[in-house]
């Protein structure tokens, strides 16, 4: 059986405030293109169809078309919601549209019930397992405690049960939206840490003959079983190196995965450019990156006189700009935003309490503390969310 592996959409994302709707219809296209030429007998999506909890109505439109064009290619589509999404916004009118080939699986109870396609080999089993917050899902799932790798271990342990009471030789294939470990971040991905320890072993998913991840927006092959497809386009300059792309997957007989990667169209190129100002204007080395969305880092002592009006003659397509001077302390809210870059809600607030107290750091108990509060703060946003 042939599969597109894809994930992490985000419909209705902009780029530093640049509307992406355009690039991203174009990967749709690209996405039914691919599934039209290559023979593709199911498209997965890994969760995060659209960037928040209640898209744009012009984000709603694409996806409908998106689901309409790959209908009416007769090719059926097994998705999952993501932690951006809004499980049960997603999953309206999902009863309707199995009819029509669109399998949406946001609900975790049902987790462990599959959707059955066949190839000349026999069935092959797709269990969907949304995003699964662990304080939610935890008494739903069974699991010991509320931590990521015990419900989802919970999950797979349901999908396993379900597995072994199928016919002898059902290939199997899990979608999940989750932090595995191993996988590498980039800057655009939502913090997963509420519930404890926000990555999961590649374990879990032993078992199945494909795991195919959301999340991580890096296209990364864990294990060949275990990948994450990537997003299909850059959502931060972080991922300025990545190549976009899809996994297109062919399972075997017996479960052996072959894996090639389908290239992503790319609207706009990244660049990321550092040096003092008159150097970013005059240097020749860097006309290639005249037609790129631009991040420049200027490393100016002083901060120079309308620096965006000036780089945006050279660069018309910058859209950031920072300020990291190599003289004197970095004080703008530029610099302190960039040193937090990559540094998770919980480092932050202890750096926070050394630092006003003259570097005397948390104790156990106040990082307890402190990891309860962003806890408590973040479920209450996912409860609002999933209530809206």
């Amino acid at each position: 059986m042939r599969i597109l592996h894809t994930s992490d959409w985000h419909l209705g994302r902009a780029f530093h405030r640049v509307s992406l709707l355009d690039a991203q219809r174009s990967y749709l296209d690209h996405l039914v293109a691919t599934v039209r030429d290559r023979a593709v007998d199911a498209v997965l999506v890994a969760g995060d169809v659209y960037d928040r909890a209640v898209p744009p109505l012009a984000a709603v439109e694409l996806f409908d078309s998106a689901l309409h064009r790959l209908a009416g290619l007769g090719v059926p589509t097994v998705m999952i919601s993501g932690n951006h999404d809004s499980a049960r916004r997603l999953g309206v009118g999902s009863g309707l549209m199995e009819k029509a080939g669109i399998h949406l699986r946001t609900d975790p109870e049902h987790c462990a019930d599959p959707v059955l396609l066949d190839d000349a080999h026999g069935p092959v089993a797709f269990y969907g397992l949304p995003y699964l917050e662990p304080a939610l899902v935890r008494d739903t799932l069974g699991a010991p405690r509320a931590g990521h790798t015990e419900v989802l271990g919970a999950a797979m342990d349901r999908v396993r049960a379900d597995l072994a009471a199928r016919p002898a030789g059902t290939r199997s294939v899990v979608l999940a939206h989750a932090f595995v470990t191993g996988g590498t971040v980039s800057d655009s991905e939502r913090d997963l840490t509420v519930g404890g320890v926000a990555s999961v072993p590649a374990s879990v998913f032993d078992g199945v003959d494909y795991a195919a991840l959301g999340h991580l927006h890096g296209c990364q092959a864990l294990t060949d079983r275990v990948r994450y497809s990537g997003s299909p386009l850059a959502y931060s300059f972080s991922e300025a190196d990545h190549r976009k792309s899809s996994w297109l997957i062919d399972l075997d007989a017996d479960g052996t995965v072959h894996a090639e990667r389908i290239d992503c169209p790319v609207p706009r190129p990244l660049a990321r450019v550092r040096g003092p100002l008159e150097t970013l204007l005059d240097d020749p080395d860097l006309d290639r990156h005249t037609t790129a969305w631009v991040e420049a880092t200027l490393t100016d002592p002083v901060r120079p006189h309308e620096p965006m009006a000036r780089l945006t003659e050279r660069f018309p397509h910058i859209v950031s700009l920072v300020f990291d001077p190599d003289e004197g302390p970095a004080t703008s809210l530029a610099s302190y935003a960039q040193r937090l870059r990559g540094r998770s809600d919980q480092e932050i607030a202890e750096d926070f309490v050394e630092h006003v107290r003259s570097g005397r750091a948390a104790d156990a108990q106040e990082r307890a503390v402190l990891r309860s509060a962003i806890d408590d703060v973040r479920l209450d946003d996912t409860v609002n969310e999933v209530a809206r």
